[in-house]
This record gives structure tokens, C-alpha cells and sequence, in this order.
């Protein structure tokens, strides 16, 4: 059983995914950190406890996880990342509805050095609503990856094997924050039609 846990996430979900988890396993000691140099401090700094049971979790973060931090830990350390395997990478509820995209989801899945790369553990799928734009999509996409992560708290909190996979495939696009604001820019030689179509997606 894991008796500390490193979470990597903003401050509203600090507030709340640490009860989760330790509602399952009240002796859990969970560190909550929001930037690199925090994360770095707890994972490379203070070392590992006692017993070296320890797994590090991330949840709706942009911030890249250094190899050296994933070296750090024995078992695989996993991501909550707010799109569904086909939408890796950044911004993905932009580009799904740009893509026109009918499902969307959230997913997690084991950290690599690579991002959105590794071994998918759990995703939860719904239907994009029609006309949606990103922030409805973006909104949508993270309160089912709340109730993935209530799936699979008992599990992190309590046990010490990995995960099992999932039989869901990444897509072979991995999109980027220098794409997502490329596809912001407006031109003269852009139709109305596209237009709207990229102030729904983009903003």
C-alpha cells in the first residue's frame, strides 16, 4: 500500500483530490505541488519515505514532468489528461471541435518521457454536444475526468501494482500550444464559414 503520494495540479483541485485518496487509505500522506520547482523538490529533494512506497500522480496539468522526477519513483507515475486518446497533446477539445469531432472523453494514462505517449489505463467517452464550443467541451471533458479519477482512486490510494491497460490507442496526432495559437489567427483570405468555424474551436 502506497504511504505517500506526490499530486501535481492546480490549487482548486488540491483542495479536493487529496480527501479522495485518503478516504481510501487515511494513513496516506499526500504532498500537493503546482510547479516544476515543486514538484523537483519533493520528488528529487526530500527523497523518498521510509519505506519507498510513494507514486506520483498528475491531474489536468500543463507542466512537463522531467525524466529525472519519473526516475524517482519504483512504479509508473500517471497522468489525468483532459481529452480522449485520440486528441494527445495540447488544447484538445480546440481541435476536436475544429475536427468536427461526434465523441470526446478523458483519459489517464502511465507518464513517459514522451507526453501522451504512455500505457492507457482508463478513459470515460460521451458525445459532444451539438454546437458546443471549446470551453463547454473543455468543461465537459474535465468533469468526467473527475469521475475517472474516483474510479481509479481506490486503486492508486491502496495498491501498490501498477494499473492494468486499457485496450485504447493514442492517435497519431499530438497537438501543440504553438498549433493551438496558429489556428487562433484570423486572415483576410479566410470565408466566413471558417471563421466561425475557427472562433467556436479557438477562441
Amino acid at each position: 500500500m502506497p504511504s505517500e503520494i506526490v499530486l501535481l495540479s492546480g490549487e482548486a483541485e488540491a483542495e479536493h483530490l487529496p480527501a479522495v485518496l485518503k478516504g481510501h487509505n487515511p494513513a496516506l500522506s499526500v504532498i500537493c505541488v503546482e510547479s516544476k520547482a515543486d514538484l523537483e523538490a519533493a520528488c528529487l529533494d526530500a527523497g523518498p519515505p521510509p519505506d519507498g512506497k510513494r507514486r506520483l500522480i498528475a491531474f489536468c496539468t500543463g507542466i512537463i514532468v522531467p525524466a529525472a522526477v519519473l526516475d524517482a519513483f519504483d512504479g509508473p507515475a500517471y497522468n489525468f489528461h483532459p481529452g480522449p486518446p485520440s486528441y494527445p497533446g495540447a488544447h484538445a477539445a480546440s481541435f476536436a471541435i475544429y475536427d468536427g469531432a461526434e465523441r470526446f472523453g478523458a483519459t489517464a494514462h502511465v507518464m513517459e518521457k514522451s507526453v501522451d505517449s504512455g500505457a492507457i489505463v482508463g478513459v470515460r467517452w460521451f458525445d459532444v454536444p451539438e454546437k458546443a464550443r471549446y470551453v463547454e467541451l473543455e468543461l465537459a471533458a474535465y468533469r468526467e475526468l473527475f469521475q475517472l479519477f474516483l474510479e481509479l482512486a481506490p486503486h492508486l490510494a491502496c495498491d501498490d501494482q501498477p494499473l492494468a491497460p486499457v485496450d485504447e490507442p493514442w492517435g497519431k496526432r499530438k497537438t501543440t500550444k504553438k498549433e493551438f495559437e496558429a489556428m487562433k489567427r484570423i486572415t483576410a483570405e479566410m470565408d466566413e464559414d471558417e471563421i466561425k468555424r475557427r472562433w467556436r474551436a479557438f477562441g
